[in-house]
């Protein structure tokens, strides 16, 4: 089944009843006549139809509802699919190894990479342990080791996006919260080696740019990239949560809205339903972008590359007004 019982969103409930239809059916059609198949294959097809229609349509706040879901696709997730071989290391060095905040050595396509990526969890028992893909100050002074690590053997950086922010406890400020994140922004802009970026989910905040500045910026189709939340942005401009349906379509946070504003390079496509709807396919086709990046970069000198990640952030934000 493309859409699992995990997703009990509004808009995807004429998905699951008509989904639940074809499997009646298909009881039904084991030991009956032809006309039932004949009907069953215009339940398929009305399903593919409606399934179309849905998800082309989803406005910024159903996008975010639907990134959200247990049963997407996490970093580790991705990292399985596309690496020919991986290890997970640990650690910053410091005290602290945040399970919110990944990273190790990878194979992709014959190339020794460095990844790093925020990790979900799968259940309650497991969100709670990896704080919900919101990470500490050690997470990203992890983060920072590793790319340091990447940067002295030459081995580009791949980091996956997927956080409604960082953690923003009274300890995370105690330990420098703002402080690691900012080391991280500008260190990331000193590396010499290629680093791509791919917003794979949920992508808030600091927490999102703490490993979010590289040579290309990619996103997945139906995932979100904002400086707040929905909820928080209505909070804090209406005092109401509510109205995070209007705050949502004015932060301008999907896909296509950013590919506009200049704020991410490619839209990385996903499988109708979402990447929940197939994480093997997704796989495959985030890893055949990334590899064609990866080469274009390759090709680049440091120093070409270094100017071009510095350009492309030096822009962002730009505007023109007209004479009055």
């Amino acid at each position: 089944m493309i859409i699992r019982k995990a997703l009990s969103l509004n808009f995807l409930k004429p998905i699951l009843e008509l989904e639940y239809q074809i499997q009646q059916l298909d009881k039904m059609a084991a030991n009956s006549n032809s006309s039932i198949n004949a009907n069953l294959e215009k339940f398929k097809d009305k399903l593919l139809q409606l399934k179309v229609e849905i998800f082309q349509s989803l406005t910024p706040l159903q996008r975010l509802h639907l990134v959200r879901q247990a049963d997407r696709p996490t970093t580790l997730d991705y990292i399985n699919y596309m690496m020919d071989d991986w290890i997970e290391l640990h650690g910053d060095r410091g005290g602290a190894d945040d399970p919110a905040l990944i990273g190790g050595l990878g194979r992709l396509n014959g190339n020794t990479v460095v990844f790093i990526g925020h990790q979900r969890g799968k259940d309650t028992k497991d969100n709670v342990i990896r704080n919900f893909g919101m990470a500490s100050p050690g997470g990203y002074r992890k983060a920072l080791r590793l790319m340091q690590h990447a940067n002295r053997f030459n081995f580009p950086i791949l980091t996956f996006i997927d956080t409604p922010g960082a953690w923003a406890g009274i300890d995370a400020e105690k330990l420098g919260q703002g402080e690691a994140i900012a080391v991280n922004l500008r260190e990331m802009f000193s590396f010499d080696v290629p680093i791509i970026c791919t917003i794979i989910g949920e992508g808030g905040s600091g927490g999102a740019l703490g490993i979010g500045i590289g040579d290309k910026i990619l996103m997945l189709e139906y995932a979100v990239y904002t400086v707040a939340t929905p909820e928080a942005c209505a909070a804090i401009l209406w005092k109401n949560s509510k109205q995070s349906l209007e705050a949502a379509e004015a932060l301008k946070i999907t896909s296509h809205d950013l590919k506009i504003l200049g704020i991410i390079d490619e839209i990385v496509k996903e499988p109708l339903g979402g990447s929940q709807a197939d994480a093997y396919i997704a796989s495959q086709i985030l890893k055949e972008k990334l590899v064609f990046e990866l080469n274009l970069l390759l090709d680049m000198s440091n120093n070409e590359r270094k100017e071009i990640r510095y350009e492309k952030f030096r822009g962002m934000g730009t505007f023109y007004e007209e004479d009055k």
